[in-house]
């Protein structure tokens, strides 16, 4: 009825492994406002442009710039800065770990709006597990501060630059970073470190 095909499993636990799809780079005319977008960053960047971004992608109708990781804070800079683009507002970092893309295996990915244009955009960062460091944004985007230490924890993305870059969500003495692809699904024991849990008949009433 809804286009199954299969099992129709998609938990994983069925050891369904789908191939990860790569969108190809997309070529020019975009089209619009696609092609005004990636104009003003360009003309932005000037002669960092070429070694800044590798390729840009348009899938689904949205736009993502993938961009080299030592000219992460120069593309975010310009896309907040310019006037025809200004990109003012960072959505978030989300982390993700492909291992089937070699000495990709890591990506940031940067969700931008921009409130005075009213468009959207993502930029996205690979770096390989061997060498997972992307500078920080937090001195362009402040509130990244969270979403940065949010993703290192998950991830292990190490974001060089950051002011205080520690755990956000797990202990402190948390091994491993349970977002990866090849961290354990299940079986393992859940830890409270030193926490008990009352009987019901102890716990606090809020009637």
């Amino acid at each position: 009825m809804f286009g199954v095909h299969g099992s129709g499993d998609t938990s994983g636990y069925g050891r369904l492994a789908p191939p990860a799809p790569r969108h190809d780079t997309a070529s020019r005319p975009y089209g619009e406002p696609f092609d005004t977008v990636t104009d003003a960053l360009e003309q932005a960047l000037g002669p960092l442009a070429d070694d800044a971004v590798e390729r840009v992608v348009i899938h689904r109708g949205e736009l993502t710039v993938h961009a080299a990781r030592d000219r992460l804070p120069a593309v975010l800079s310009a896309l907040r800065d310019t006037d025809s683009l200004r990109f003012e507002l960072c959505l978030g970092v989300s982390g993700v770990h492909v291992p089937a893309d070699p000495g990709r295996e890591l990506h940031a990915v940067y969700h931008l709006s921009s409130l005075t244009h009213g468009r959207r955009i993502r930029v996205e960062v690979s770096v390989p597990d061997s060498d997972p460091h992307v500078p920080s944004s937090c001195g362009i985007y402040p509130t990244n501060d969270w979403h940065e230490r949010e993703t290192y924890d998950f991830f292990g993305i190490l974001f060089d630059g950051h002011p205080s870059l520690t755990r956000i969500e797990m202990p402190d003495d948390w091994e491993g970073h349970p977002q990866r692809k090849d961290y354990p699904l299940g079986g393992i024991p859940v830890q409270f470190h030193g926490a008990t849990i009352p009987p019901p008949d102890q716990r606090r009433s809020y009637s």
